[in-house]
């Protein structure tokens, strides 16, 4: 009786994969390498400002558009890192973290029957504000193991209903870093279809091949992108729940319509803290940068000792594997979703099935995914356990 109350567009979507293998990690001891949070928290110097604004304030609601002092830092990191210029009081938002603002934005530019253009895989949350939103998704296939797609087929997906493009460069969870070749013929589609991008940069600052360009930055994008960031990824704070966006001021508002009555306000003694974290030196950023790039090769390396297909990964905090041979030595489940559900009995280690991430989902039935954002110590423990399976 309580799923026939479901709203329609709703159906399908239950409890998120994350969430499922995260208590399956728990259940049975093994280590998480499935959902892709740090183990370790951020800067102390940026802890110490929340804690310092918990115990004096602020700790009342917040203006609507975030603290001015923190717009103004995201304004200046957007100038800092990309020479893209925003104005902190009518082109810059303070959010729930980046899944509000992608939630705010299918909300507040989409109507019933309007399509989406993504990619997949994708983050989970991008088919469910879809749907919420009343839209249609539309998927271009992402595909393995060289994490190349077909530009026809992206144009072949814009239709005369179509109303956006729903874009994550670094992505998530193939770790592809989209050239500047293929942002510009993503921008070609934009511009000629008049299409709003909204981008999910959240990765930004963990690229270790190639470069991370916001198509903001190409020209004629800038008037119609929407560029979405993150402080619980930049900064390993992903329980603050503080994201932001910048746009021009028409884009900035019709979020910031749907924002208003989703959470209307969030974090205040939180703000000045990523504030401070934005206007943080060169050093904390590429640190954060090598220290993951370390830990992708330790963990690569394991997982190819171990048996597996390890696909490249340019950006992100997630190694893709193919199961295939892995899973026939073994004489394991041939398929993702099942394969993670042994892993943990088999080896002690969970992992997320990348299956989840695809419409198409033959295309990522032997694939799966591992976070290698974690303590050295913890992904030397993972490799031990998956060295069974060599």
């Amino acid at each position: 009786m309580v799923e026939a109350l479901r709203n329609p567009r709703l159906q399908g979507f239950g409890t998120t994969v994350f969430a499922e293998m995260s208590a399956l990690a728990q259940k049975t001891g093994a280590v998480n390498l499935g959902q892709g949070f740090p183990d370790t928290d951020g800067p102390r110097e940026v802890a110490e400002v929340a804690a310092h604004a918990v115990l004096h304030g602020p700790n009342q609601y917040p203006p609507l558009l975030g603290q001015p002092g923190l717009r103004a830092a995201v304004a200046e990191h957007q100038q800092r890192f990309y020479d893209l210029e925003y104005d902190p009081d009518t082109e810059v938002l303070i959010t729930v973290g980046a899944t509000e603002a992608i939630a705010g934005a299918m909300f507040g530019l989409c109507d019933f029957g309007d399509e989406v253009i993504t990619f997949e895989p994708s983050y989970d949350s991008y088919s469910a504000s879809i749907a919420m939103a009343g839209a249609i998704k539309r998927t271009v296939l992402i595909e393995a193991p060289h994490n190349t797609f077909d530009i026809d087929a992206f144009r072949s997906a814009v239709g005369p209903k179509s109303r956006a493009i729903l874009l994550n460069t670094p992505h998530n969870p193939t770790g592809k870093v989209f050239t500047r070749n293929e942002l510009e013929q993503i921008a070609a589609v934009a511009i000629e279809h008049d299409l709003v991008v909204v981008s999910d940069d959240v990765y930004q600052h963990m690229v270790f091949d190639g470069e991370h360009i916001p198509i903001a930055a190409l020209p004629g994008m800038r008037e119609r992108t929407i560029s979405i960031g993150s402080a619980g990824k930049t900064f390993s704070f992903t329980g603050w729940k503080v994201g932001w966006l910048t746009a021009p001021q028409p884009l900035r508002d019709a979020v910031m319509v749907a924002k208003q009555f989703l959470t209307f306000v969030n974090a205040a003694p939180l703000q000045p803290a990523i504030e401070v974290g934005l206007r943080l030196g060169d050093e904390y950023f590429e640190g954060l940068r090598t220290d993951l790039l370390a830990k992708r090769d330790r963990l690569q390396t394991g997982l190819e000792l171990a048996g597996f297909d390890v696909l490249h990964t340019q950006g992100t905090y997630f190694l893709t594997a193919d199961i295939s041979s892995v899973a026939a030595r073994n004489n394991m489940p041939a398929t993702s979703i099942e394969f993670c559900l042994a892993l943990p009995e088999k080896a002690g280690v969970v992992a997320v099935p990348s299956e989840v991430f695809y419409e198409t989902k033959e295309a990522g039935r032997r694939l799966v995914r591992f976070a290698f954002c974690k303590r050295d110590e913890v992904l030397d423990d993972a490799i031990e356990r998956l060295s069974v399976l060599a």
